[in-house]
């Protein structure tokens, strides 16, 4: 199948996971994840996959109710392992070869990330799950996305919201926020939009790794996506020459 965006790194949220499950994961969460995942892996997408924290611990948070930073930030990180894991049992129990990467070593759990081997790995089709962000603290998991987006050589950043794309403001708050088709990098910039935070956004940039905001709720959104389909989510990209 001929599509738009060979290999992509998506980004969710940890929150995505938890739906409206009081515990940590919601196993419909979970199932529906994988299923639109697999779909894109027999299409031919090879798929990298960073997940979030917050449904378990966010660093910052901790940090605001008096837990040092750098442990916060490390507690925050062994959280996305445990996301990554879940996901990882969730594509394999739909037949899907799946395999999480850590950024610290942990040898009883999951390999230690190595680019080289990831992208033999994605190329032989098998849904990696890079956790543990980017192995230090004081970085997102935005960050995370959009180092191990540039170090597989990713064709797009798929970055997972509640929303169906990038606005002018706050669309929950503000009924005339501009809904975006497109932006550059330099629009996102001057327009001062919450894209991503700017560490992950300069990655991107500087790489020339488009980036894809989408509702991620929004029916076939990941797989018209691929496909190169216009009219889903906002792309941030460099403008066409």
């Amino acid at each position: 199948m001929d599509l738009k965006y060979r290999r992509i790194l998506l980004k969710l949220s940890g929150e995505v996971l938890k739906g409206s499950s009081p515990a940590c994961h919601d196993p419909c969460v979970l199932a529906d994840v994988a299923t639109r995942v697999a779909e894109l892996a027999r299409m031919g997408a090879q798929v990298g996959i960073v997940i979030g924290g917050g449904n378990i611990f966010r660093g910052l948070a901790g940090a605001g109710q008096g837990t040092d930073r750098v442990l916060g930030d490390t507690m925050g990180m062994l959280a996305t392992i445990i996301n990554a894991l879940a996901v990882q049992n969730a594509l394999e129990r739909q037949g899907v070869a799946a395999l999480t990467m850590t950024a610290q070593p942990m040898p009883q759990v999951a390999p230690l990330f190595n680019a080289r081997e990831a992208r033999e790995r994605l190329a032989n089709g098998t849904v990696l799950l890079f956790a543990g962000g980017t192995g230090n603290p004081f970085f997102s998991t935005d960050s995370g996305a959009a180092l191990r987006a540039a170090e597989i050589g990713a064709d797009a950043l798929l970055k997972a919201t509640k929303v169906d794309g990038v606005y002018s403001a706050d669309p929950a708050k503000d009924p005339t926020a501009t809904r975006y088709d497109t932006l550059s990098y330099e629009e996102a910039l001057g327009k001062r939009l919450n894209v991503m935070d700017a560490a992950a956004f300069a990655l991107c940039r500087d790489n020339g790794i488009p980036i894809v905001v989408f509702d991620f709720h929004a029916p076939d959104a990941l797989r018209r996506i691929v496909r190169g389909e216009a009219g889903i989510g906002t792309v941030v990209a460099a403008p066409l020459p």
